[in-house]
């Protein structure tokens, strides 16, 4: 670690590099034109370490976020500033950010970090100080078992229910088509575990064997033996609790083996946009959780669309929209409380308000229960023909699923 006073120099100058760059996409002016009555509101992201591909697309959903409310004339009148500063997918640094944000710059809100990992601790300083803490990532169980009473998950579902479709509609085949045994390869994370789990514990509960059970650390980078186990194994289906890198290293390890599995199904890391390239095109069949699609047609999500992609040349993933969804929550609860700032009772009325009031998002209709925790379902993703569509639940497929997977 450097000394702490070139630290500090450090998050000074990022911070400030970023609270221009916010601001000026947020109202198209500098930071000269920055007023006093601006709603400043800040965030720690993992901008650079484990997680900083899903962390950099964070920060663009808030961004995004940030200029469609600024060009439409702000929250309550008001323009909104975003302070981000970067904790290096470090727990420790994500805490004296948090501190930093709240205590000592007095931002008027918070939204939360990429990662279980970053939310736990950094929603243990919310909680201090009687702050509303919305994130768009934390979605591992444990997040939940906190007690926490400001924090909010701003998707469809937690990890353990991400592949809520998808168990349901394999233990639904005929048992000549159901895969019998199953082998799990999952990062030592909670949101990557919670999701390859919460998938095994359903289906061993249907009686479908699990024949390899891998944790891996977040930095490993050879999966040769864990890959080999796999192949050893001859499993009729892989499930990989993975974030994007580790992913697309076990499934190329996988195809180097030609290990041809029935099923493939693995988090977050098909979904991400450069996903098909880095495994060298070989996706047909490869299935996914997301609580996010481009094509939903819910009312603010073709605007979001529309603006996100003037403005970063691309269309917004899934974890871009949940930090967009993250505003959109965080923005319901302030035009409805009509404050912004970090008075007890302002806090308290943003919470309070959120607690019993379900809010239209670019992921649709959320409400919480009483740990915050979303009640919803994500949707089943499938790489069919070069391109990934929705493939259950049935209401809103665009396609059939394909069983048994093509061979990669």
């Amino acid at each position: 670690m450097r000394p702490t006073h070139r630290l500090q120099a450090t998050i000074t100058a990022g911070t400030l590099t970023l609270v221009l760059a916010a601001s000026g996409c947020a109202g198209g002016s500098g930071s000269e034109d920055s007023s006093d009555d601006s709603i400043v509101i800040g965030v720690s992201l993992p901008l650079t370490g484990d997680f900083s591909e899903p962390g950099k697309g964070v920060e663009r959903g808030y961004k995004a976020w940030a200029k469609i409310v600024n060009d439409k004339g702000g929250l309550l009148g008001r323009k909104v500033e975003l302070k981000i500063l970067d904790d290096q997918s470090n727990a420790d640094r994500v805490v004296s950010d948090y501190e930093q944000l709240i205590g000592r710059d007095e931002v008027d809100l918070v939204f939360g970090p990429f990662s279980t990992r970053l939310v736990v601790p950094s929603a243990r300083v919310a909680e201090e100080y009687g702050m509303l803490f919305v994130e768009p990532a934390g979605a591992a169980p444990e997040v939940f078992d906190q007690g926490f009473k400001n924090l909010f998950y701003a998707a469809p579902a937690i990890a353990n229910d991400h592949y809520n479709h998808l168990a349901d509609h394999i233990l639904a085949l005929p048992a000549n088509e159901r895969p019998k045994t199953v082998a799990y390869a999952a990062m030592d994370d909670p949101f990557a575990q919670g999701t390859a789990y919460g998938l095994k514990d359903k289906l061993e509960k249907g009686g479908i064997k699990t024949v390899v059970d891998e944790v891996y650390p977040p930095n490993t980078t050879d999966f040769g033996s864990i890959a080999a186990k796999i192949a050893d194994s001859r499993a009729d289906m892989v499930v990989g609790g993975s974030q994007y890198q580790d992913g697309v290293n076990l499934i190329v390890a996988l195809q180097q083996l030609n290990y041809q599995p029935k099923m493939a199904a693995f988090s977050t890391a098909p979904t991400e946009p450069e996903f098909a390239k880095a495994i060298g095109n070989k996706t047909e069949g490869i299935l996914a959780p997301t609580g996010y699609t481009q094509k939903a047609d819910y009312p603010s999500n073709k605007e979001f669309v529309e603006k996100y992609t003037k403005q970063f040349g691309k269309a917004p993933e899934e974890d871009e929209a949940n930090a967009y969804t993250t505003g959109q929550v965080v923005a319901a609860a302030v035009e409805a409380a009509d404050c912004a700032s970090q008075d007890p009772d302002c806090q308290s009325k943003l919470v309070d308000w959120l607690r019993g009031n379900e809010v239209e998002t670019v992921v649709g209709p959320l409400k919480w229960d009483d740990k915050g925790r979303p009640q919803s379902a994500h949707m089943i993703q499938q790489w069919i023909d070069g391109e990934i569509q929705i493939v259950l639940p049935e209401a809103q497929k665009e396609t059939d699923l394909v069983h048994p997977k093509p061979a990669w």
